[in-house]
């Protein structure tokens, strides 16, 4: 594995880290403790020492199998992200900007963007619980809320590292603009945004802004939940209530099989997945510090995990970055 510094923090995190929104189970069908629990301890087994959460991941349930997964393990050895603004209880019902709505439980519930100081503390106190830590790693706020004033946001978050609550602080699903402003009261240490080969348009101005000012990239989704894999051109099948059924259909199916298609001798030469080029490809691109990616059991794990030690030349990287010509946005 290969280990990078987050930003202008301390943090060391390991560049492919584990992404724990799946195994929340909302929005992905549901889960299995059992198998997500086993994809953590292949993940930390295989050299994967860092594991990204949010309170909204499952509504806690993806914190709490972290800590499961980490009793009798160093904490010390582990770094835990997690996130904050993203609310569905009652005691902030109605508060801050509402995001989307959603099905639990068999009812209709509210989600909200809200970033005030008063439930960033709230919310912490929450997490620390979840996760049966004193501290976590890093914290991210995880949408931009237009209700609260940003500065008082980032205050909040330099005061909680004050505190020792938490060791760093980032943020998540910035625009250049907004990651200015921020910064204008509290550099963060990173921002995690969406990256892929179908999606790059970071690298227009973030990418260059974040390396000239030492703002770490935390890229997610750089398999598109699954679809750059290329096992749902082969009659793989979703669950009614995997929110992938509609996420899939923003790209043009036809010629994302056809960069599959052309990218799959190269993985074939190196005895990889499709998959583990994909994200070995996300890891050397330009300001990019670490990738998540998500696993439901441990054999996804392990293959995630092993995608590090895919080696590429400048030639295949040169080749390979042709292929996305067309995807360039």
């Amino acid at each position: 594995m290969e280990y990078r510094t987050l930003g202008n923090s301390d943090l060391k995190l390991s560049a492919i880290t584990y992404g724990a929104f799946a195994i929340g189970g909302t929005m992905w069908g549901g889960n299995e403790k059992k198998d997500s629990i086993d994809a953590i301890h292949a993940s930390l087994d295989h050299g994967v020492t860092s594991l990204d959460t949010a309170p909204f991941y499952g509504f806690g349930l993806s914190e709490e199998l972290i800590a499961e997964a980490l009793k009798g393990k160093d904490r010390t050895k582990v770094q835990i992200l997690t996130k904050f603004g993203l609310v569905w209880d009652s005691s902030n019902a109605g508060k801050g900007m509402h995001f989307f709505d959603i099905e639990n439980d068999g009812r209709n519930l509210p989600v909200y963007k809200y970033s005030s100081k008063a439930n960033i503390i709230k919310e912490v106190e929450e997490s620390l619980k979840r996760l049966n830590t004193d501290y976590i790693d890093l914290l991210q706020q995880h949408w931009p809320d237009i209700t609260t004033p940003i500065d008082e946001t980032m205050e909040a978050m330099e005061t909680l590292i004050r505190q020792g609550k938490i060791r760093a602080a980032g943020v998540s699903n910035h625009g250049l603009p907004l990651l200015q402003e921020a910064s204008k009261t509290f550099v963060p240490a990173s921002n995690q945004v969406a990256y892929s080969m179908l999606n790059r348009a970071i690298e227009a101005e973030l990418v260059p802004y974040s390396v000239e000012n030492n703002i770490g990239i935390i890229a997610y989704s750089p398999m598109e939940r699954g679809l750059l894999s290329g096992k749902y051109f082969q009659n793989d099948t979703l669950k009614s209530d995997d929110h992938r059924n509609g996420y899939f259909g923003q790209f043009d199916l036809e010629k994302v099989k056809a960069l599959l298609e052309k990218l799959s001798p190269i993985a074939a030469e190196k005895n990889a997945t499709l998959a583990q080029l994909v994200l070995r490809w996300t890891t050397l691109q330009k300001g990019i510090t670490v990738v998540l990616a998500g696993a439901r059991n441990a054999e996804q794990a392990i293959s995630n995990a092993q995608a590090i030690d895919i080696e590429l030349s400048a030639e295949e990287l040169q080749a390979i970055n042709s292929y996305l010509v067309d995807f360039k946005r």
